[in-house]
């Protein structure tokens, strides 16, 4: 299952998704490696990889294995490791340190944030997932809304988003974890409430927590509302992380509608010092669309002048 078919499942009759990114520490466990940019690459910002949107026919460390020959050190998933054995996380764990990649960021809440009958259940998906971020070395969450709750106005949902992450953040107060909320373009789910970036910062504004901030999906705003860049702009101390993909198709930057070479010049500009995720679906072989992506954003990034 991707993350997308996740979401939709979990926005349906009475569900929401999530997902992570940032840097985990629970009680016990090692401190974390702070965020910092790519060993000589020159440029502020980190690259991630978005897993379920490549080598999916691959056995998981085969998996990362390819992640390496594509040249990035960084992964995101989506609640593979739900049913792995003892044996597979210590597998698993040992694959990626000898590769040398980091897992940055997963999902795997059943519950969203956005419907307050769900809170006492999205807190407990939190609290069981929590040790499992700590086993596999993964510092962030991505937490979806979920769909829109019938019967409950907008601005009751605005709300309830806003009180269910400032209560996720008591949880997480000191254990280096960042709660990443997420926008869903109405295109791929039209149930889902958070559809619009611009609301997604008022409730982290709303919300006013360190370990709280915003995963900006550019596809899906681009689908959503557009303008991109001014909105980057205005809201970057918010902002966690980004997905990159193009638009229409979600295919590679450079295929469709949205200027990559810009808004990868502006994170640098902006001196984002988190991770830009491609979540994109290749249209040619994976590695090389992969490597083309990461050169192509670096030399943007490198001219930007700050």
């Amino acid at each position: 299952m991707n993350r997308r078919s996740f979401a939709r499942k979990l926005a349906g009759a009475a569900l929401g998704s999530a997902a992570f990114s940032g840097a985990v520490r629970v009680q016990g466990s090692p401190e974390p490696v702070p965020e910092r940019e790519d060993q000589g690459s020159g440029i502020p910002f980190k690259f991630s990889i978005m897993l379920w949107t490549v080598f999916r026919q691959l056995p998981f460390e085969e998996r990362l294995e390819k992640v390496a020959e594509a040249g990035y050190r960084n992964v995101e998933l989506v609640g593979e490791f739900h049913n792995w054995s003892d044996a597979e996380y210590a597998n698993v764990n040992r694959r990626k340190r000898a590769l040398g990649i980091n897992f940055d960021c997963t999902s795997g809440l059943r519950h969203g944030i956005g419907n307050p009958e769900e809170r006492e259940a999205l807190l407990a998906d939190l609290r069981n997932i929590l040790p499992i971020l700590d086993r596999l070395e993964c510092p962030a969450l991505i937490v979806m809304s979920g769909n829109r709750v019938p019967g409950l106005d907008r601005e009751a949902q605005h709300e309830s988003c806003i009180e269910g992450l400032k209560r996720a953040a008591e949880l997480v107060e000191g254990k280096n974890v960042r709660l990443l909320l997420e926008n869903i373009d109405p295109e791929e789910n039209p149930h889902y409430y958070l559809t619009s970036v611009a609301e997604g910062f008022e409730i982290m504004r709303a919300v006013n927590h360190p370990q709280v901030q915003f995963l900006y999906d550019f596809y899906h705003e681009q689908i959503a509302e557009g303008n991109l860049i001014e909105k980057l702009e205005k809201n970057i101390d918010l902002v966690g992380l980004v997905h990159i993909a193009d638009v229409p198709g979600r295919h590679e930057p450079g295929t469709g509608e949205i200027d990559y070479r810009n808004i990868f010049k502006k994170l640098a500009q902006l001196n984002y010092r988190h991770y830009a995720a491609m979540e994109y679906l290749p249209t040619y072989d994976a590695v090389k669309s992969l490597r083309a992506t990461k050169e192509m954003a670096t030399q943007a990034a490198r001219s930007a002048k700050v």
